[in-house]
């Protein structure tokens, strides 16, 4: 009598455990490359919208002379939020990759994005001072020193006010921040611990730009209007204002040591 022969057409269990720990080995190793390469491509993007935006200033800057908005003391239209509004299309723009979640639905720190402003929504803490307009959001923030401030107005020589300045290459305009603008002073301490901010006016205002966004970096738009990464501890070194300390104590030329910096900064690159 013929044997009859069976096909097998399945894995036993065995087989298939072994499988399912392949896979998950496999996965293990990956992931972390995986991780890698979404974050280069968020950094990319982000430096993409940067680019973006040095279009939106050079226009708004060549329809008024060379001159930048009035600034925060003439309400919204004054800031680049509203100045800028007629100059490009896409609102999104003015969100980093890493940082689309808003205030209003309850982020906080490093990654969260201002906004969206409006009636009854939570959209950020009593604290945060300044115009806003309902619909609003983002997170990028801008050197309020550049800004073309009404004359008598505090530290009114300190600012740029024009793009048509000597040393640009070192002036940041836009940039990755945790507000729409921020006023450094070179005296600033950094932050004790990431999402250490300062939501009101009066100096520490290096704490809203001093974020860890990009490995060590944050993304920034210069009055040149080249776009680059910007080491959180090289944010000391940049000229912010007219008469800023480049060699303040948070600097390697002010004798800055990585044991002066909180421990959280102390692995990333001293300038």
């Amino acid at each position: 009598m013929a044997k009859i022969m069976y096909k097998r057409n399945g894995f036993t269990l065995i087989e298939l455990l072994v499988v399912i720990a392949i896979i998950a080995l496999l996965m293990a190793i990956l992931m972390p490359a995986l991780q890698r390469v979404k974050k280069q491509a968020m950094t990319a993007a982000c430096k993409a919208n940067m680019h973006e935006w040095a279009l939106v200033f050079a226009m708004y800057t060549d329809d008024n002379n060379g001159l930048f908005m009035d600034g925060y003391g003439v309400g919204i239209n004054g800031t680049w939020i509203g100045a800028l509004r007629s100059y490009y299309q896409e609102p999104k723009i003015r969100l980093c990759p890493t940082a689309i979640k808003p205030m209003s639905e309850g982020a906080r720190g490093t990654f969260a994005a201002w906004g969206v402003f409006g009636a009854g929504l939570p959209s950020d803490d009593p604290g945060w001072a300044g115009p806003k307009e309902n619909g609003d959001y983002g997170s990028y923030g801008m050197n309020e020193l550049a800004y073309n401030t009404p004359a008598g107005s505090s530290r009114s020589e300190d600012y740029w006010r024009t793009v048509n300045v000597k040393g640009a290459t070192e002036i940041p305009l836009l940039f990755d921040c945790i507000w729409y603008d921020v006023y450094p002073l070179d005296t600033d301490h950094p932050p004790e611990y990431p999402g250490d901010v300062v939501k009101t006016g009066g100096g520490g205002e290096m704490k809203r730009v001093c974020i860890n966004r990009h490995n060590g970096y944050i993304n920034g738009l210069f009055m040149d209007w080249s776009v680059r990464k910007i080491g959180v501890k090289e944010l000391w070194t940049l000229n912010w204002y007219r008469g800023f300390n480049m060699a303040n104590v948070w600097t390697k030329a002010g004798n800055a040591q990585s044991a002066d910096w909180p421990e959280w900064m102390r692995s990333f690159k001293d300038y």
